[in-house]
């Protein structure tokens, strides 16, 4: 029985690796610990390519040398999104201080495409029978439809893991789910990337401080 996950890149990274010393994750590792007893055939990881910021213009290296990483597994494929950034003004959530202003002027960055990126490639894989079991990890509502159409209208079998905290669950992405998964801690901790890796290119090294 052949199984496909389907991983939401930035929702594994800000729901269970952001300052965590568990951001150098062999996906094809995580997969086959969380899912001892599946096939794996093909994990398809979603995610989009990060930019300089003030407060860390070493992003886009660490994240390239993470791609570099998983391009040494052979199950792993890697899809792209986009990312949107702009200066925008929002609200405080707190009262300004007397005389101050209510809103205050923010970088806000928008990754685009990952949730319609995964649907498509779940629901195309699906017509094309590439696989018995779909996973997705993620915890986004906006998957939801493809999780409905994967079970009722493909009549295959989807599960849904959650990288977030279990308190901030999304239950109407699992409803339909055949079944769900918390991700934990242990299962990143066995999942590692050895520190230095091979590739076509050389030798390279897991980065600085994760």
């Amino acid at each position: 029985m052949a199984t496909n996950v389907y991983i939401d890149g930035f929702n594994l990274y800000y729901g269970a690796l952001k300052r965590t010393h568990f951001r150098w994750l062999d996906l094809e590792a995580l997969c086959q610990n969380l899912l001892p007893n599946d096939s794996i055939h093909r994990i398809r990881y979603f995610t989009a390519k990060v930019t300089a910021r003030p407060d860390d213009v070493q992003a886009p290296q660490r994240q390239q040398t993470y791609l570099r990483a998983l391009e040494t597994l052979p199950l792993v494929s890697i899809h792209f999104g986009h990312f949107l950034t702009s200066n925008t003004w929002m609200w405080l959530t707190n009262p300004p201080p007397p005389g101050g202003s209510r809103k205050a002027q923010v970088i806000k960055t928008e990754e685009k495409g990952s949730d319609v990126n995964i649907a498509s490639y779940m629901l195309l894989d699906g017509f094309n029978k590439d696989y018995d079991t779909a996973v997705v990890i993620s915890n986004d509502s906006d998957l939801c439809e493809p999780v409905r159409m994967v079970r009722f209208e493909l009549g295959l079998t989807v599960g849904v893991v959650n990288p977030h905290p279990a308190a901030k669950r999304s239950r109407v992405l699992s409803q339909d789910a055949h079944f769900f998964k918390q991700l934990r801690r242990g299962a990143l901790a066995k999942s590692q990337f050895p520190d230095v890796l091979y590739d076509a290119r050389g030798r390279f090294y897991k980065p600085g401080g994760w």
